[in-house]
């Protein structure tokens, strides 16, 4: 299988050009943090990740994992990686400084968690879900629970987990019927949870879970709905291990991919009932663990930038060293690179990868913003930037994702359909992404419904303002060929922000049809207009003496994308404000005969 190379160059650019670097590091607290420390960051780390965590990827994933009387074992390696990944410090680089952690910027940090998920995701997942947890506890918890747990999850000893979905509730969390019933300052926890990722495990010494159930007279619905603590090992007040707590792994899913990650099936209360910790106030536990669930979803659309990059490395190492015909306008000998379908086939895996990436990084940087700025109206404004882009980061770039894995196994020919090649297990493991922490569909709803609709269209106004200035001043400078494309896309935005805006309120179900591909008309416009800063960017540094073959790629991708990928936002508008009624009014009956 072909190493994995972080793509630093790439992703300091995307740091500084789109994300914002300059402005994060002058933020309250992240004085310290130079550029020159974030490259040194970036090095180390992409060291771990190719020589470490990407030789074990291609192995765990023919492995998998095993479950025995309860128990778990992960793949051959795992468990040293892991212990090697805390040691050095990386468990707990995004972590904050009270509890261990580094306090590491969003902005820092998403490089890093790209190169894990890159490298294997599997892995990758364990480190995401303890931090989901560590974030929710932190936010929500008390004082005692954040010193009773939230060390051992940042460094890395104990890890953590989300328990949301039961067998009759996946998306809707309504349904939910795990209970927890009052004994002392305690509760008794009993019910099912599937789907729970890195549920059991061997790599860590505690497990800390986050369970939603029920209290007793809670009210029906999602309002009913609590967030508890319960521990695999019960903590003393020393701090030490107490006994094993009531739950269990029954079992873990034969999935179709991600099979180094052990996804549990966890049986809660089966002696009586297990221990669990009240976070917070009761019937607030979705509320809660939307903090949880924000952070993961931001991460899995990480993923989807991680494996697409992993997928066109394998794709591209594979078309420079295959050698088969004589391409066209080529010479005798030359490798399938430089056939003109092979050509199209990477340029667009790569604009779409800058694209995805500097979407990813962009909202990574005002997320820093909204947190630590000290002006008011600027945290303000990048909060409302955060929100309206976090279900396309999710759901844009993990679409993205698969559809860049299936192209790199097409790259690879017949060899691509060989498990032995490896560019297969990228498609695999890529399709869980736009299905777990909300599917495509339930982040499009909430980019129309809460995102758009809600504020009247206000946070995607306002960034169209900022688009439109951007057009303006570019429309003079070396990049304005490649700015005048934008110019009917975002004009199809506004309109379709217009038209959600006016149609809501009367229609949702037109909406609700309308929200995948508005979805995607998002983010393939915003995508275009940072991938133009990263143009605009690139020829600024050419006249400061950059590699011109790296300021000639940069440009030559956003060329690909604005006559390949741009020209789709047309049938994505279409179908946005004249397609609905082909959806709402079909009954699927007529399908069953």
């Amino acid at each position: 299988m072909t190493a994995y190379k972080a793509p630093i160059r790439d992703m300091l650019f995307a740091l500084q050009e789109v994300g914002g670097l300059d402005r994060v590091t002058a933020l309250p607290g992240n004085e310290e943090i130079s550029e020159d420390l974030v490259a040194a960051i970036l090095e180390e780390a992409g060291k771990f990740a190719g020589d470490v965590l990407a030789p074990l990827n291609q192995p765990g994933d023919r492995q998998g994992c095993v479950c025995k009387d309860g128990v778990v074992t992960t793949p051959d390696g795992i468990k040293e990686a892991y212990a090697a990944f805390c040691e050095n410090g990386w468990n707990a680089m995004p972590a904050p400084l009270d509890f261990g952690g580094q306090g590491l910027p969003a902005l820092v940090a998403t490089p890093v968690l790209e190169m894990w998920k890159a490298s294997n995701m599997a892995f990758s997942l364990c480190q995401m879900l303890t931090l989901g947890a560590l974030n929710a506890i932190n936010h929500h918890g008390s004082d005692e629970q954040k010193a009773t747990y939230l060390p051992n999850m940042a460094s890395g000893k104990w890890t953590g987990t989300m328990n949301l979905t039961e067998p009759q509730a996946g998306s809707d969390l309504a349904a939910v019927r795990t209970k927890a019933v009052p004994e002392g300052d305690a509760y008794r926890i009993t019910g099912t949870k599937i789907f729970i990722t890195w549920g059991e495990n061997d790599v860590a010494e505690n497990i800390i879970h986050l369970v939603l159930a029920r209290l007793p007279d809670a009210p029906l619905g999602v309002k009913g709905i609590s967030l508890f603590i319960a521990p695999k090992f019960l903590v003393n007040s020393d701090g030490s291990l107490g006994e094993r707590n009531d739950l269990v792994c029954a079992s873990i899913e034969h999935k179709l991919g991600i099979h180094g990650s052990p996804t549990a099936v966890m049986s809660f209360g089966e002696k009586g009932g297990a221990i669990g910790y009240l976070i917070g106030e009761p019937n607030r536990g979705l509320e809660y663990m939307f903090t949880m669930m924000n952070h993961a979803r931001l991460n899995v659309g990480l993923e989807g930038v991680a494996i697409a990059e992993r997928a066109y490395q394998k794709a591209l190492s594979y078309a420079f060293e295959r050698v088969q015909g004589k391409p066209l306008a080529a010479k005798a000998g030359d490798p399938i690179a430089y056939h003109p379908d092979v050509k199209r086939m990477l340029l667009e895996m790569k604009s779409r990868i800058e694209a995805m990436r500097a979407l990813a990084y962009f909202t990574a940087g005002q997320m820093d913003i909204a947190h630590l700025s000290a002006d008011a109206d600027e945290a303000k404004k990048a909060q409302a930037v955060v929100d309206l882009l976090t279900p396309v980061v999710k759901g844009w770039c993990t679409e993205n994702a698969i559809w860049i894995a299936s192209t790199g196994i097409q790259v690879h020919g017949g060899m691509g359909f060989v498990e032995e090649t490896g560019a297969a297990q990228h498609l695999r493991d890529a399709r869980i992404t736009t299905i777990y922490e909300g599917t495509t569909a339930i982040q499009a709803n909430d980019l129309v419904g809460r995102k758009i609709a809600r504020d009247g269209g206000a946070a995607a106004k306002a960034l169209i303002v900022e688009i439109e200035a951007d057009l303006r001043a570019w429309a003079g400078s070396g990049i304005a060929s490649l700015a005048k494309p934008l110019e009917t896309p975002l004009g199809h935005f506004a309109s379709a922000v217009d038209w959600i805006v006016r149609t809501h309120q009367a229609a949702p179900e037109s909406t609700a049809a309308s929200a995948v591909p508005m979805l995607h008309l998002t983010g393939i416009t915003v995508g275009y207009w940072l991938v133009l800063r990263q143009a605009a960017a690139a020829l600024r540094r050419q006249e400061a003496g950059e590699d011109p073959n790296f300021v000639k790629a940069k440009l030559a991708y956003a060329f690909f994308y604005a006559a390949h990928v741009l020209p789709q936002t047309e049938p994505l508008f279409a179908s946005i404000v004249g397609g609905p009624d082909a959806i709402t009014q079909f009954d699927p009956a007529l399908m069953i005969h």
